[in-house]
């Protein structure tokens, strides 16, 4: 390497560091705020798809209790495991009255086959614009590609109840069900929210 082409590689380097980091910086909210939604903000609406092809918004479920988690892809590892771990706790969700929902970029179809693959019965989000990411806040993974891993419990007057920013994917739904317990009125949710 000769002294001349050391200039080049370091600015190589600096451009895919300053892109590497780029993917993680404060996203820019539609609301005109940066970084994720912060505890007491009004929880932006979104729809997801069931697995018997009902369309379940936010707004639907408002007076309950909800859990929005941002991940990544369908069908990795650490993505299944906490979507499994949701799955495995469904019964005590629904006693709870926390509807939850899963977002991600991928596809409705690709959604789908994965709620089918390990019977997810709870609304899955495509958020192939990114549009719901944005209103949240959740920044995008490494490189821009695909979200972070953040969940924000919604409580029943529809405002963030609290934001976990990172998580153990084997761990969290334990952590979700917990929090939402502890949520005004989560002793005794309305009827109608314990409903499948």
């Amino acid at each position: 390497m000769t002294k001349a082409s050391r200039p080049t590689d370091t600015r190589r380097l600096a451009i895919l560091a300053l892109a590497a980091l780029s993917g993680c910086a404060a996203q820019q909210r539609a609301d005109g705020g940066k970084g994720l939604l912060q505890v007491g903000a009004p929880a932006p609406d979104l729809a997801g798809q069931t697995l018997d092809d009902r369309t379940v918004r936010l707004a639907d479920v408002r007076g309950c209790p909800a859990v929005v988690y941002f991940y990544p892809r369908d069908g990795t590892p650490g993505c299944t495991k906490e979507a499994c771990a949701f799955r495995d706790s469904w019964s005590r969700f629904r006693a709870a009255g926390v509807t939850i929902f899963g977002v991600s970029t991928q596809s409705s179809a690709r959604h789908r086959e994965f709620a089918q693959e390990h019977q997810l019965r709870f609304p899955l989000v495509a958020d192939g614009s990114r549009a719901v990411q944005h209103a949240y806040g959740v920044p995008s993974a490494f490189l821009g590609l695909g979200e972070a891993r953040v969940s924000f419990l919604i409580d029943p007057a529809g405002r963030i109840a609290r934001v976990w920013p990172d998580v153990d994917p084997a761990l969290h739904a334990g952590e979700v069900l917990s929090a939402a317990a502890a949520l005004p009125g989560a002793a005794a949710p309305p009827a109608r929210c314990t409903k499948s």
